[in-house]
């Protein structure tokens, strides 16, 4: 139910890798316009069944329910009809964010209802993505669902009051991530490296951190103190994070985050 760039891909690596056939699958759209352009695209290699009536795509034993908040009451208008026909049962994923529990037990009552939150590294999967469901779900079911979402990276299942804070530092903390990237681009640039390869080298030193403090199980700190020499060039960058207030800026960016998700729910 919605098919933007993070049903895309999710459902891409779960076709590939065979979890679901392309033709079981039934994706509903919002506009004319979206239906005609998959009518000539493909996920996987594969074609898929997409239109724009949502009605009897509430037969689904799954939905993945990925359309814009805005969308949410008319979508749920549709899956209250099927349910008042006796129909409309089975499992509701729900990748949107801000909307809690409670919410999608009120407006799809016949579903067992679970909340995922995953973030964009998903797409070249290394996605992290939490899990909260509304009741205790059958294990199969959950054993289902965690199989799906680790096909695009790892699964914590977590209790909903902590996905807040999950979507602060996962999802939300890609774009400061990035800012940091282009900012010691820049900074390599001022220094006197050509653009393309400041480019170039900036997010490989992320990744190949990253890998080392994962591969060493390092704390940061002692990685910090690896590549700080006695009155070398790092201790003199540092001080000017910590003169700047970097540490702080990155905790209270986090915080704010999960504030604003809070709040939007």
């Amino acid at each position: 139910m919605g098919l933007g760039r993070m049903a895309e891909a999710l459902l891409e690596p779960w076709i590939a890798d065979g979890l679901i056939a392309p033709e079981a699958i039934r994706a509903v759209v919002g506009s004319a316009a979206s239906r005609d352009r998959w009518a000539t695209a493909t996920l996987a290699g594969q074609s898929l069944r997409v239109s724009t009536e949502s009605r009897e795509a509430w037969d689904a034993p799954v939905v993945l329910l990925a359309v814009k908040p805005q969308q949410l009451e008319g979508v749920a208008a549709a899956a209250l009809q099927k349910a008042t026909e006796d129909q409309g049962k089975g499992l509701l994923i729900s990748i949107l964010a801000g909307v809690r529990l409670d919410r999608l037990r009120q407006l799809f009552p016949s579903r067992t209802c679970v909340r995922a939150v995953v973030n964009t590294p998903a797409l070249v999967r290394q996605g992290l993505t939490a899990l909260a469901w509304a009741d205790a779900p059958a294990p199969e079911a959950r054993d289902w669902v965690e199989q799906l979402f680790r096909r695009v990276g790892d699964v914590w299942t977590l209790p909903e009051p902590q996905l807040d804070a999950f979507l602060a530092l996962t999802a939300s903390g890609p774009a400061f991530v990035a800012l940091m990237v282009e900012a010691l681009a820049d900074g390599a640039v001022a220094a006197g490296l050509p653009r393309a390869l400041a480019q170039t080298l900036a997010p490989r030193t992320l990744s190949g951190t990253a890998a080392l403090l994962e591969g060493k199980a390092l704390h940061p700190g002692q990685l910090k103190d690896m590549v700080s020499s006695p009155a070398g060039t790092t201790l003199a960058g540092l001080r000017e994070l910590e003169r700047a207030g970097l540490r702080s800026a990155l905790l209270e960016a986090v915080l704010a985050a999960a504030e604003r998700s809070r709040a939007l729910a």
